[in-house]
């Protein structure tokens, strides 16, 4: 998209270029009331001011605004301002420094711990969302940065959903990044919350595994398989992995939405759960490790330790595991099934009894 010279956005000052998306172009500018520097997101409206394009634009783009702007939580991206400047609207926004997720995934598979924790915060963000009526709809890679200490911020609700939105999607449109998208918005079919419950389980797997957990040789083959066919198995990809969060995945990729979770709280919960028992069970450097599982080591020694005192955080929600089946998964133990005793069989005694009445019944006619 050419666009011209532009020095001012209303009291914001343009320095430079930032990066330009489907939606306009990212300026950095500075803020000469506040004296601070903001991110500048800009849209060119078409000149045509009566059309349908420039009036659906400009509702997608005052909901981006309104959907972001009315959340106050640390992991979602901040708005300052919504402005017009001619034909320009423009939203001001936290201007955040640090590694877009999509480019820290370049180096392969990520560390256990980071990802787990990066999922988790981004699950408690998006719960916030959802309780405000806002539907994020692209959670991807590229719209998760991630800040100094691996703090998490989610971007991007350019075509965020909510409730009392003036923009209506026509039916059977799919909006979203194909590979993170959840079914129903392959299929075109109306998208709640639940939607970007799939897409962070997409997320994960992919972190985790340093592949997608879809993919195809074209886009409507990939389609289908989001349709249709289940991922393979983390732990098949990598061994490694604590069984627990192939669990949590599993349960966030269900393709009906009434199977996965119902709240992205919950999904948090049992994360951030996660993580603490797998850190509280890494192994401990030996020179003849005891097992080819890297967590049995030190899992053993701390099994009591972790039913006495749960790890830190909060508790696991009502449909997972118990701490327990977290210990046998960690362990690759299959759930204890209970001994059969050996049944001690009395039929021959019954039919000695009935023998022995019989003849004595017989015995006592004939003397009788």
């Amino acid at each position: 998209m050419n666009t011209p010279p532009v020095t001012h956005f209303g009291r914001y000052r343009v320095v430079r270029e930032l990066g330009r998306g489907a939606m306009g172009v990212v300026y950095l500018a500075e803020d000469a009331s506040l004296q601070r520097q903001v991110a500048v997101k800009t849209l060119l409206l078409p000149e045509e001011e009566n059309s349908a394009e420039r009036r659906n634009l400009e509702a997608r783009f005052i909901q981006e605004a309104k959907a972001a702007g009315g959340l106050n939580h640390p992991g979602i991206i901040t708005i300052h301002d919504l402005g017009r400047e001619g034909d320009w609207l423009y939203i001001a926004m936290e201007l955040l420094e640090g590694t877009e997720l999509k480019d820290r995934m370049q180096a392969g598979p990520m560390p256990i711990d980071e990802a787990l924790d990066i999922a988790a915060q981004v699950a408690s963000a998006l719960s916030v969302a959802h309780a405000r009526g806002v539907v994020h709809r692209d959670v991807k890679p590229g719209n998760i940065m991630l800040l100094a200490e691996r703090h998490a911020k989610i971007m991007d609700f350019g075509i965020a959903r909510m409730k009392s939105s003036d923009v209506r999607t026509q039916s059977g449109t799919m909006m979203g990044s194909p590979k993170y998208m959840s079914p129903e918005q392959v299929g075109g079919h109306p998208v709640d919350h639940r939607s970007d419950i799939f897409s962070l389980g997409v997320l994960l797997y992919e972190m985790l595994s340093g592949q997608p957990a879809f993919s195809a040789e074209n886009l409507g083959a990939l389609l289908n398989a989001i349709m249709r066919s289940p991922p393979t198995a983390l732990t098949e990809l990598r061994p490694e992995v604590p069984g627990s969060v192939d669990l949590v995945i599993a349960r966030a990729m269900q393709k009906n939405p009434n199977e996965r979770y119902q709240d992205a709280a919950e999904m948090a919960r049992d994360l951030t759960q996660c993580r603490a028992v797998a850190s509280r069970s890494r192994p401990v450097a030996s020179a003849a490790p005891s097992s080819s599982d890297p967590y049995a080591s030190t899992l053993a020694a701390d099994s009591t330790q972790l039913i006495e005192r749960p790890p830190e955080g909060l508790g696991l929600s009502p449909l997972f595991d118990s701490t327990a089946g977290l210990q046998r998964l960690l362990r690759n133990e299959a759930e204890p099934v209970p001994q059969k005793q050996p049944r001690v069989r009395y039929g021959w005694l019954g039919w000695a009894a009935a023998y022995l009445l019989a003849g004595m019944g017989a015995i006592a006619i004939a003397f009788g």
